[in-house]
């Protein structure tokens, strides 16, 4: 195992992950349509590279991921943390846990994860992962949630929950920001890496419906810090009264933006572009700048 995660470390309940998915895996169809327009987002970047992939490790795509692999003529297995989602995969599906990857050394040449690494405690550890079961020059994508996502529900919960108690306890996951994520992918050793936002428009009639989604995706708070007693009766009625009062437009739904961080980055190899050391440019930024030629 490449590292170790120390108790201090842990943010998120992986158990509760699990459970929230499991239950997830018997609610096909609710969120699907999420899911495959996250999909759609990260294959779309495949179309623009001239190189061919033969096989690819699918992470946590909940089904939506593996049919446009396919329909491109990649051969892909699929992970999931849930049995139930890793069966409905298909006869190439593993159950796994996302911090602690059971492939070999360079296997894949694609590895792409939409939506599905966000609940990871070590998350540089998995990257590093990644990166090694990656052939040299394979493809690393992903999809991560980031900050404001969700921002607006969180507020609500916090104030409604301090209103009617002396503490507040995290109920909505904490999110990285994009600068974070672009971190990340230098911290595990990628080459030629690059963070671009999406930004997915979804709305709600009401505050309810939103929680519902939340549910059905398996995407409920598993913080290792929450409060693991039964609400106040009190809280979610308040916080949604607050949520539709702050955030409803005119006609009626609440704006509820899914923002994302789109991750691609490379294994390392000698044959990728590499960057010029200081000093081995042969024309100064200063004659640029004066007209007299372009850098090289």
């Amino acid at each position: 195992m490449l590292h170790i995660m120390q108790d201090n470390h842990v943010t998120f309940d992986r158990r509760a992950v699990r459970l929230h998915r499991e239950r997830a895996a018997t609610m096909p169809g609710s969120v699907s349509g999420i899911f495959d327009e996250a999909a759609d987002l990260l294959l779309e970047r495949l179309d623009d590279l001239t190189r061919t992939f033969s096989l690819a490790l699918d992470i946590g795509g909940r089904g939506a991921t593996l049919p446009g692999l396919r329909a491109r003529g990649i051969d892909a297995v699929s992970c999931d943390l849930s049995y139930g989602f890793a069966r409905r995969a298909g006869p190439l599906a593993v159950c796994a846990d996302e911090e602690f990857l059971p492939f070999g050394t360079q296997t894949f040449d694609l590895v792409i994860a939409s939506l599905s690494l966000h609940w990871v405690n070590d998350l540089p550890g998995t990257l590093m992962q990644i990166r090694h079961i990656l052939k040299p020059d394979g493809l690393f994508l992903a999809s991560i949630p980031v900050l404001p996502t969700l921002s607006g529900l969180r507020d609500c919960l916090a104030e409604a929950e301090l209103a009617l108690s002396s503490g507040v306890s995290p109920r909505v996951s904490p999110f990285p920001t994009l600068r974070d994520c672009a971190s990340l992918l230098q911290r595990a050793g990628f080459a030629l890496p690059v963070v671009d936002a999406e930004t997915m428009d979804i709305r709600y009639r009401s505050g309810l419906a939103l929680l519902r989604d939340l549910r059905a995706a398996g995407e409920t708070s598993a913080v290792m810090l929450r409060d693991h007693r039964v609400p106040s009766a009190s809280l979610f009625p308040t916080a949604l009264s607050l949520l539709e009062e702050r955030y409803a437009d005119k006609d009626g739904t609440i704006a509820t933006p899914l923002h994302t961080a789109v991750l691609s980055a490379w294994a390392p190899a000698p044959t990728q572009p590499q960057p010029l050391a200081p000093g081995q440019f042969t024309t100064s930024m200063q004659d640029v700048l004066d007209g007299g030629g372009e850098p090289v």
